[in-house]
């Protein structure tokens, strides 16, 4: 008996110290969250002094034109995580993107995450290239500006032929829910650029550039890609810790469910013992009795 309760007091105690890391873990997914949070608000704002950009441009040099050929070639870019514990979290991505990739022709595959790379070569696609997602908010930027550096490298190798980039990531949904999304980020939405022409100027300042055209087009492409990949990235990594925190949650739960059973249990074989030990008393007390009765008693 007292190996018993030896032993499931070392079970509760090692569950405890589980339980302590868990909540450690959740706690950390929390407060993660919150700054990726904040830059995607960010970068929201930017984006719109972006797309005020693009508007003043229209404005003075008319529409963009619209790409009849989507591009020989294509490029996907898979937001994961670099950490576990977050469920299914990759195999989503991974699966989502091997639908993106099945109604492309020549793609190719950006990772963003060690353990996406592994969901990714669980669905039979191999990576041309793997990156690591930021440790902290302010590596966000420091991805999108490689990720764009990558697309460069990659449409310089054959400027000749048309490249479609599609950005493959989890969104939050209602009610903590979490699901996967596919955006084009090229060639541009032309939904988004026709608009912008359509949409009139609203202030009594006409917009004028000292820049000549093409190069200001290309800037405004540019800074549009990055706040695009930006926004991706945060909302990914805000999605990834979402998810963490909803698996530690789950996992505190169960914790606490076995700490209660082996309460129980060791409360049990608590009460056992003592009644044994009471029970011995009892029997040695009633020998003892008898013996001094038998003592008392007479031989005749």
């Amino acid at each position: 008996m007292a190996q018993t309760l030896e032993r499931l007091n070392h079970r509760i105690q090692t569950m405890g110290s589980i339980r302590g890391i868990v909540s450690t873990m959740k706690t950390m997914s929390a407060i993660n969250a919150l700054p990726y949070e904040q830059a995607a608000q960010a970068i929201e704002a930017y984006h719109k002094t972006v797309l005020t950009g693009f508007h003043a441009f229209v404005r003075c040099h008319g529409p963009l034109p619209v790409a009849t050929d989507p591009g020989s070639r294509a490029i996907v870019i898979a937001f994961g995580s670099d950490h576990g514990l977050c469920g299914n979290y990759n195999e989503i991505i991974a699966e989502e993107a091997l639908r993106v990739m099945q109604t492309l022709a020549h793609t190719r595959v950006l990772c963003i995450g060690a353990q996406m790379e592994d969901a990714l070569i669980g669905q039979g696609i191999t990576p041309e290239m793997t990156l690591l997602p930021p440790a902290t908010a302010d590596g966000l930027g420091r991805l999108s500006g490689r990720l764009i550096t990558v697309l460069d490298t990659l449409h310089s190798a054959d400027a000749t032929a048309g490249v479609t980039v599609t950005l493959v990531h989890m969104q939050r949904g209602a009610h903590g829910q979490q699901h996967p999304i596919t955006t084009r980020l090229l060639p541009l939405d032309p939904k988004m650029t026709g608009q912008l022409a359509q949409t009139p100027w609203d202030s009594r300042s006409l917009p004028q550039f000292r820049m000549p055209a093409p190069q200001l087009l290309a800037a405004l492409i540019r800074n549009h890609l990055f706040a695009r990949l930006f926004r991706s990235a945060a909302e990914a990594m805000v999605t990834e810790n979402a998810a963490r925190l909803a698996r530690m949650q789950q996992a505190e739960q169960s914790i606490d469910d076995q700490l209660d059973a082996l309460t129980a249990e060791m409360r049990s074989a608590r009460q056992d013992e003592i009644t044994t030990e009471l029970l011995d008393v009892i029997i040695g007390f009633e020998a003892l009795k008898a013996r001094d009765k038998r003592k008392q008693t007479p031989d005749f």
